[in-house]
């Protein structure tokens, strides 16, 4: 019988498939003894299922490439470190050699463990972590089985589940999967990222559907508004259709703007630059128009290895996006590791009681001169080669902008020394990511050529609250009026020290924002190359005046929703 369940569109586009449902991750099997005699098999077992998930995180972090690489590498770096962690391997080993469990019941027991500690921590980063305990034991306990971790997908099906890591969602995309629907989940989530970034339809936060929709049940998914239909009718599938030739025109429409300005209608040029993470990247933002790369990730070349990258090939990879970009110019971030990444190379600190507030970015830079030098001097040959400019992560006041610029400047006279080309003048700019630098900006402004804006971790660490914990979905927003307010801020006193600003994070990839940016007085935006058509054609129908004479008001909005009516009353719709 038909019927119409609402969710959160994450993801927008349209999907008619058969569901498939994926009941919540529980690993219920029996308590089972095993003979004292056994044990040694027993163990061999189970370490060869783990070394067997090992295997298969690994060959699926080689097959990623550029965005992916990022987005869902986070996660599989995240998986391995707990497949290394010693909590994990030593209390299997004991609950089978002192205890006499069987494999199964040992991994679920010491599933129950860790995710009592994990849940029991003040910390909300680590009490979001349980989900993936649940993905990393899911995995070793289908492997004693020498099954799939229930992750295979069939053409033509929409997976119902309870949450989808970001590790799962190319996976099944590649194996023909239409769209996802979950009961949890925010659409500011990494894995809902990923999904617009692969334009996988994708609707969150719809618990009933786990309730109420059968394997085999036929559903239309809305991706934009969240709405879920069970068994349409002849009026659903004639919507769906009609909905499916709007989407053909859209993208007809969006392929048209290849070769077309990033300008609003009142004939401002807007400055659309892409993150990039590999030649993949970079060829893309190439063939789109960007205006050169605005975000460099450089951790791929430090992660998941056992030694440092030398100079030489750190060299290669920045000289070679360099070349690829053909004079536009490429904004190299120097390494954001901390001990949240699957740092093989001893270089973060391990054990860090809250990764996202420790030893990370520009600080463990200045931490570990050795190795910063290293970079640095390996950017400064690159910028020989064509318009390279540095970018500092974790930026937290002036005097940090101050090493790193004198570094910078040692370096050059260094390698000018040694008769190697480096470029007259190499930017060197902040990114504002801390409360603190973003409050303080106008005390360093002078010390820095550009500013770039993470609004990912600005706007955790200005709410407090982890974007990667769908219990604080609803806190986690960008259009909390404060983050507005500071975002004007930053941009006005960059601005008015003629210092160039963009923005880096998500916001400045999402269409539905880009009114608001603009009002708020941004001219440069930096984004994933698969959604800079979609901002570009969003910029192009924009008044800016417009925008700017409605700023006022923008600023004086008291809440999210007040924030949201703005937006419908000044976006203008995309033609």
């Amino acid at each position: 019988m038909r019927h119409a369940l609402a969710g959160h569109g994450a993801s927008r586009g349209s999907a008619l498939g058969r569901a498939r449902v994926r009941q919540p991750h529980a690993l219920e099997v029996a308590e089972t003894r095993i003979a004292p005699e056994a044990v040694e098999a027993e163990l061999g077992r189970l370490h060869v299922a783990i070394d067997a998930v090992r295997a298969e995180m690994r060959n699926m972090r080689d097959r990623l490439h550029g965005a992916l690489a990022h987005e869902v590498g986070e996660f599989l770096d995240l998986h391995t470190l707990l497949l290394e962690d010693p909590e994990l391997l030593q209390g299997l080993d004991d609950l089978v050699r002192r205890d006499l469990y069987g494999a199964d019941y040992a991994l679920r027991l010491q599933r129950d463990r860790l995710a009592a500690v994990f849940q029991g921590m003040d910390d909300a980063y680590f009490r979001s972590r349980v989900e993936d305990i649940d993905h990393v034991v899911g995995r070793i306990h289908a492997m004693l089985h020498r099954r799939d971790a229930d992750l295979r997908g069939v053409a033509g099906e929409i997976l119902v589940t309870d949450s989808i890591a970001p590790s799962e969602l190319s996976q099944l995309q590649a194996q023909g999967v239409l769209a996802v629907v979950t009961a949890a989940g925010s659409a500011l989530s990494h894995s809902a990222i990923l999904a617009r970034s692969l334009h996988l339809p994708l609707v969150v936060g719809a618990p009933q559907a786990l309730q109420q929709v059968n394997d085999g049940d036929v559903l239309v998914v809305d991706g934009a508004t969240g709405e879920i239909i069970v068994e349409p009718d002849a009026h659903d599938l004639r919507v769906y259709r009609a909905r499916l030739r709007e989407e053909k025109r859209e993208r007809k429409q969006l392929h048209r703007l290849r070769r077309e300005p990033s300008r609003t209608l009142d004939g401002v040029d807007i400055k659309l630059w892409a993150n990039a993470e590999s030649r993949e990247d970079v060829t893309g933002a190439h063939a789109l128009g960007a205006a050169g790369v605005g975000l460099y990730r450089t951790e791929f070349l430090f992660l998941q290895r056992s030694e440092l990258p030398d100079e030489e090939e750190q060299f290669r990879a920045y000289r070679d996006v360099v070349l690829a970009m053909t004079g536009r110019t490429v904004t190299i971030r120097t390494m954001d590791i901390g001990a949240d990444k699957a740092d093989r190379t001893g270089l973060a600190q391990a054990d860090e009681p809250n990764p996202a507030l420790g030893l990370r970015g520009v600080r463990l830079s200045l931490a570990r001169m050795d190795v910063f030098r290293t970079q640095l001097r390996a950017m400064l040959r690159a910028s020989g080669y064509g318009p390279l400019r540095v970018l500092v992560p974790m930026v937290s006041g002036r005097e940090e902008v101050l090493a790193v610029s004198a570094l910078v400047r040692e370096v050059a006279a260094e390698l000018r020394a040694e008769g190697r080309e480096v470029a007259e003048h190499v930017p060197v700019g902040a990114m504002i990511e801390v409360p603190a630098a973003a409050i303080a900006l106008s005390g360093f402004i002078d010390d820095v050529d550009f500013v770039s804006i993470g609004t990912n971790d600005l706007t955790q660490y200005l709410l407090a609250a982890d974007r990667g914990n769908d219990a604080l979905g609803e806190l986690y927003s960008p259009l909390h009026p404060a983050l507005a307010r500071l975002l004007q801020s930053v941009i006005r006193t960059a601005r008015a020290r003629g210092k160039p600003v963009a923005v880096c994070g998500e916001m400045a990839g999402d269409p539905a924002l880009t009114p608001m940016l603009l009002a708020l007085g941004l001219e440069e935006f930096s984004l994933h190359p698969g959604m800079l058509l979609e901002v570009r054609q969003a910029i192009r129908a924009q008044d800016l005046g417009a925008l700017r004479a409605a700023a006022p008001s923008l600023l004086r909005c008291r809440d999210r929703a007040a924030m949201e009516r703005w937006l419908r009353r000044h976006a203008r719709p995309a033609h």
